[in-house]
């Protein structure tokens, strides 16, 4: 095991997850004698898998999850198919428990060759081996791809391996640019005066400082997802009603920077063959099922590709009814102050002061990037919706949590009951006050399916049967119900080291009433 955990080293590997079985005794025995390295523990893999990625990207270097041999792995498969579209070094260590034992139908052996499919390609590895003949991992993790590693064991475990000499590599670097500029500079030179809109989704933070300068340059409406980053940096140039607006106007040109974008709009652009679409982006997926110019790379490297960036402006004048249709927002929250949309907003102005704030749930990211407060901005934002879903949100968050002071995560019910098991890593980890929300609005059913059946309700949207107060009590966190506004003033006087559970509860007739009313 020595070669492979310097081997992991050498590419900037600091961190393991390790899940428990009989079968990683001689990966665990390794581990337990290397001190240069943080190894982390958790007995169900899925949150195992989700807290590694939360640590890729807190740190950006890539973190292996020990998971033991292959039918425990698969559990690991939405998580590496979350790392897979937000491009993480997410490395996945499975111990073959017996030679092509595979297909035979004994209990735990399962076929490991391909177990990820065209998400995390498998390396199969035979120990013990010298240094040399293990792959190079730093290139691995510089593509930014989940890999799969699958032992094959030929030694007993041991105890006592020297690795006073260890040294620990760099972070990998970023992935390379590809794509021509030439196309986008021509767009932005000669035709993006014919109507062009902004559209930046997640970020990394190092990135949102050329994407700042970028969109503070062009000055033409944007569209920013929360996770950018930059929503309250440019409220002046923030589209409101983005959807509504431009699917009654729909833009000549599109630029999308970052990742993909969350807005109903972006989904739209499907249908709309007349819209030219450019995306900068780190991750290199164009986000749509039609022909659009994808440049992939880091944003800093491909503004200087580009050179001189026009003044675009609001060729449209969609910014004026923007503003129109923010006013109607402002009254609208007023007028039904325990909505959905309200107590997003309520929730944004306490945590938008966090050192960390993490959001879960299609809902509540597109709650929070209309309807939040755009006045403190946001330092460090992560959002977990790379496959559509919102899965191992507070797994996630506790990893990102790390070396917070103040961190908040924002979520929907049923998320949060998927990731019930995320808690258990809070021993391990330093104290600071964290705080978990949850949007309690029975799976959005009652707000967001009016006049629906009984029976066509529950089985289109099953809200949870499960009290939060007694999940609260099995995390060992503080409980608080919220109802209004006031309620949130409990926030005020946690205690800097508490772990607490919001149970955000909106009226969903005036959540109905809201909606209906924009």
């Amino acid at each position: 095991m020595k070669s492979l955990i310097t081997c992991c080293a050498n590419a900037g590997i600091a961190e393991w997850v390790c899940c428990p079985g009989r079968h990683n005794a001689t990966v665990l025995s390794g581990l337990a004698d290397c001190r240069h390295i943080h190894r982390w523990s958790q007995s169900d893999e899925r949150t195992a898998a989700y807290f590694a990625l939360g640590r890729i990207q807190a740190t950006g270097r890539p973190v292996v999850v020990v998971a033991g041999d292959g039918a425990a792995a698969t559990a690991l498969t939405p998580a590496v198919v979350e790392a897979y579209y937000q491009r993480r070094p997410l490395i996945i260590l499975t111990v073959a428990n017996r030679e092509n034992a595979g297909g035979c139908g004994a209990p735990g052996h399962i076929e490991t060759e391909g177990l990820f499919g065209i998400y995390a390609p498998t390396l199969e590895l035979t120990l013990p081996c010298t240094i040399g003949e293990l792959p190079d991992l730093a290139a691995l993790a510089t593509e930014g791809f989940p890999v799969h590693i699958n032992l094959h064991l030929h030694e007993t475990p041991t105890c006592g391996a020297d690795y006073e000499g260890l040294q620990l590599g760099k972070a990998p670097a970023a992935p390379r640019f590809r794509g021509s500029v030439a196309e986008l500079a021509r767009m932005l030179r000669f035709y993006s005066f014919e109507g062009m809109v902004l559209m930046i989704g997640g970020l990394e933070p190092a990135e949102q400082e050329p994407v700042l300068w970028l969109a503070r340059t062009l000055r033409a409406p944007v569209v920013a997802d929360a996770a950018s980053g930059l929503r309250e940096e440019l409220s002046t140039l923030l589209l409101h009603g983005a959807d509504r607006i431009l699917s009654q106007t729909p833009p000549k040109y599109v630029l999308r920077v970052g990742d993909i974008p969350t807005c109903d709009f972006w989904k739209a652009l499907e249908d709309m063959p007349d819209t030219q679409v450019y995306s900068i982006t780190r991750t290199g997926f164009s986000g749509l099922c039609r022909e659009s110019v994808v440049i992939e790379g880091e944003p800093e490297q491909i503004m200087k590709a580009l050179g001189d960036v026009p003044h675009v402006g609001d060729t449209e004048k969609l910014l004026p009814r923007s503003r129109r249709y923010h006013g109607k927002i402002e009254e609208l929250l007023l007028a039904y102050p325990e909505s959905d949309a309200a107590m997003v907003r309520y929730f944004s102005n306490h945590a938008g002061i966090a050192d960390v704030l993490s959001l879960g749930s299609a809902t509540t990211i597109q709650l929070w990037n209309r309807y939040a407060q755009t006045n403190i901005p946001t330092v460090y934002l992560r959002a977990n919706n790379g496959t559509g879903g919102a899965d191992g949100t507070v797994s996630a968050f506790l990893a990102n949590s790390t070396d917070a002071e103040y961190a908040c995560c924002l979520t929907g019910d049923i998320s949060l009951l998927r990731d019930c098991a995320a808690a258990s890593m809070l021993p391990q980890l330093p104290p600071c006050k964290r705080i978990v929300a949850v949007l309690n609005n029975e799976g959005a059913g009652k707000a967001f399916t009016p006049g629906m059946d009984n029976e066509l309700h529950r089985l289109i949207v099953q809200p949870p049967a499960f009290d939060m107060k007694e999940l609260a009590r099995l995390w060992g966190a503080e409980y608080y119900a919220i109802h209004s506004e006031a309620d949130f003033d409990i926030l005020n006087t946690i205690d800097e080291q508490a772990f607490v559970l919001l149970d955000i509860i909106p009226d969903p007739e005036q959540t109905i009433a809201f909606n209906a009313s924009l």
